[in-house]
C-alpha cells in the first residue's frame, strides 16, 4: 500500500463517521488542515434521539491530535483564512439534510465543491467522495454495479436530496478538474463502517436496545461493506490514480453480503437476536463491481466477519464476544 508522509493535506468533512479516523491517521505522519462546519452538539443530541452511539469529535479534540482546523460552510464558503498550497485535497464533506432543500444541498454538494476545487487548483490531486446511491437499483439485488452502468438513485426516504445533490457534485468535478487540469479522483462509497460507525454499528446499536432493524422489503438487501482500515489503508493509492479527465471508481469491499446475514452474525456473537421490519423506505443497498479498485490499489485486508467483530469489541467492550 503507497502511504503519505510530509505532505500538506486539506480534508474536509473531519466530523463525519469516515472522515474523524482518517484525518487522525494521516495527521500522524502530514500537515493536516480539516474544514469542517463543527455542528457537535446538534449532531449528538440527533443521534442520542434515535439510539445511536456516535463519536462527534469536537474542534478542541482534533487540535489536541494536531489537525489545524477552520469553519466553513460549503454552501457559503469562505476561503480567506485558508491556504491554497495543499499537494493534496480529500473532500469528503456533504450535505445531507433530512429535507426538500434542493436548492441548498446543491449549493453546498454540487456549488461548494467546485469552489474548493477553484481554490486549490494547485494541489497535485483532488479526492471527491461521492456515493453509491446515485446509481439506479438494478433488478438483482446480487449483481455486481459497474462505474459506467446506469445512474439515477431513487429518493431517499431519510436524505431525500442526497443522491441528486451527489450526481451534480461528480458533473461539477468532472468539470473543473478539466478546465483547471487539476488530477481528480472521484470514488463511490458503498457501505462503510468501523469503531466510530457506519451502518452496521447503528444497526447492532439497535439490535442492543431491543430495537427492530428496518430492512428493505420484498427483496435482499445486499452489500460489499468495506471497514475503516482498508478506507486509511487506500486512500493514498486512490489518490495516486488522480488524473484529467477524472478517474471514477467504486470503493467498496470485496465481499458482497446480505444485510440480514451480517446482523445474525453479530447478534450470534453478542448473543443478541435480531428483529426485522421489512419497509419499502429501509436503505436501499447495491453490490458493487470493484475490479477496478483492486486493480488500483489491491485486496481489502478486513473480511467482513472480522471487521464486524474488531468493530463490535471496539464500540462496546462491557461485552463478551462468543469465539
Amino acid at each position: 500500500m503507497k502511504t503519505l508522509r510530509n505532505e500538506r493535506i486539506l480534508f474536509t468533512g473531519l466530523t463525519g463517521q469516515i472522515g474523524f479516523p482518517l484525518a487522525v491517521e494521516l495527521a500522524k505522519n502530514n500537515e493536516v488542515w480539516g474544514l469542517a462546519r463543527f455542528r457537535d452538539k446538534a449532531r449528538r443530541e440527533e443521534a442520542e434521539k434515535v439510539g445511536l452511539n456516535v463519536h462527534a469529535a469536537k474542534r478542541e479534540e482534533m487540535e489536541e491530535l494536531g489537525i489545524i482546523t477552520r469553519m466553513v460552510d460549503l454552501a457559503d464558503p469562505d476561503f480567506s483564512q485558508l491556504p491554497d498550497d495543499f499537494t493534496y485535497v480529500i473532500h469528503f464533506a456533504a450535505y445531507m439534510g433530512g429535507g426538500l432543500d434542493f436548492d441548498h444541498a446543491l449549493r453546498s454538494n454540487a456549488e461548494g465543491t467546485g469552489l474548493l476545487m477553484s481554490h486549490c487548483r494547485k494541489a497535485r490531486a483532488f479526492f471527491v467522495m461521492s456515493t453509491c446511491s446515485i446509481y439506479e437499483t438494478p433488478q438483482d439485488p446480487y449483481y455486481p454495479v459497474k462505474e459506467t452502468d446506469p445512474l439515477g438513485g431513487a429518493r431517499s426516504v431519510y436524505t431525500p436530496t442526497y443522491a441528486v445533490s451527489k450526481t451534480a457534485e461528480e458533473a461539477v468535478a468532472r468539470f473543473v478538474a478539466r478546465q483547471l487540469n487539476l488530477p481528480t479522483i472521484i470514488a463511490r462509497m458503498n457501505t462503510s463502517y468501523g469503531p466510530n460507525g457506519g451502518l452496521p454499528a447503528y444497526q447492532f446499536d439497535w439490535m442492543l436496545a431491543g430495537q427492530p432493524i428496518p430492512t428493505m422489503e420484498g427483496r435482499p438487501s445486499v452489500t460489499t461493506p468495506i471497514h475503516q482500515d482498508d478506507i486509511n489503508a487506500q486512500i493514498a493509492g486512490l489518490l495516486a490514480a488522480a488524473s484529467v479527465p477524472a478517474t471514477i471508481v467504486n470503493w467498496g469491499g470485496d465481499d458482497a453480503v446480505d444485510e440480514e446475514t451480517y446482523c445474525r452474525y453479530m447478534g450470534e456473537i453478542a448473543g443478541l437476536k435480531p428483529e426485522f421490519l421489512h419497509i419499502p423506505e429501509a436503505v436501499r443497498h447495491i453490490v458493487t463491481d470493484n475490479t477496478r479498485r483492486r486493480e488500483l490499489v489491491g485486496d481489502c485486508r478486513v473480511k467482513w466477519r472480522e471487521g464486524m467483530r474488531q468493530m463490535i469489541a471496539a464500540r462496546h467492550p462491557e461485552l463478551k464476544l462468543k469465539a
